[in-house]
């Protein structure tokens, strides 16, 4: 299995998903009544709706049938995405440190053609060291086994391969300088990762600016969020906002528009990328 195969999962969960509800919706049929059909819930309509279940070929038969869609071409069509959509992705493997809520994301990450990013706590995990990792997940979960401490570093630089792929994404990264200035693990810790966000900068699919403290307040008062982007034409934009337990994503044209702008203004306010770097080695100068 490629990654692209197993990181395309999610995408395709999500394409089937949509168009299953557009099927109905045009029908003009409840989800209680497409539920029925299946012998399953409402509720399980709208996670499968939402692409937040694998799906079963005669589910998805009976769905078809229910919804008027009698055409071969466009029947299996839409089967083969379901067959693809169960495709299990790489993080899959690190289910016993990998929250649920939390492996869509991990498959939409992989998947994303462009991936922006404004984070304000730490450095954003596709940018960090090991060494800083481990400090990070140390200190968010400080009573875990050291065992579980390094499956979650390992997963975390295991995402990080995205970012030289054969398929690698366009990365642009907005760091507060208070993610920059707050130490996490020593001071060769924090070199190293000062460093490394240098060196990753000169990317060319990467791009990287510092929000600076001297800037005073900025349009990142909401704080963190990512934005993701995908090849696919029929799947829209997405904000990923990140909470202690769970996560919400935003793909209504007006939410991911009001986040956009302000993409926009964190852009355009922060120094560009070789200023950026030039904050990062006065910062280093400081360490």
């Amino acid at each position: 299995m490629t990654a692209g195969e197993s990181s395309g999962s999610v995408v395709r969960r999500i394409l089937l998903g949509s168009q299953l509800r557009r099927l109905r919706e045009t029908r003009g049929i409840t989800r209680e009544a497409a539920g029925y059909s299946i012998r399953a819930s409402e509720s399980k309509i709208s996670r499968m709706e939402l692409g937040r279940v694998s799906f079963k070929a005669r589910d998805v038969e009976d769905l078809l049938t229910l919804y008027g869609v009698s055409d071969g071409t466009e029947r299996e069509s839409l089967l083969g995405l379901a067959r693809e959509a169960n495709v299990a992705g790489w993080w899959h493997s690190y289910g016993d440190v990998l929250p649920g809520w939390f492996q869509t994301y991990v498959g939409l990450e992989a998947a994303a053609s462009k991936i922006q990013i404004y984070e304000v706590q730490f450095v954003h995990g596709l940018l960090q060291t090991e060494p800083y990792a481990h400090a990070v997940v140390s200190r968010g979960i400080p009573d875990a086994p050291r065992a579980e401490i390094d499956r979650r570093v390992a997963l975390r630089l295991e995402r990080q391969k995205v970012l030289v792929s054969e398929r690698q994404p366009r990365f642009h990264a907005i760091l507060d300088e208070a993610a920059l200035r707050r130490p996490y693990g020593d001071r060769s810790v924090m070199q190293g990762q000062l460093r490394h966000l240098i060196e990753i900068s000169e990317h060319p699919n990467v791009t990287l600016q510092i929000m600076p403290f001297s800037f005073g307040g900025h349009a990142g008062e909401s704080g963190a969020f990512t934005m993701l982007r995908f090849p696919e034409s029929d799947l829209s934009d997405l904000i990923y906002l990140e909470q202690l337990t769970s996560a919400l994503y935003l793909d209504k044209r007006e939410e991911v528009a009001q986040y956009e702008r302000v993409m926009g203004r964190l852009k355009a306010d922060s120094p560009g990328p070789a200023e950026s770097r030039d904050v990062l080695r006065g910062l280093l100068q400081l360490l």
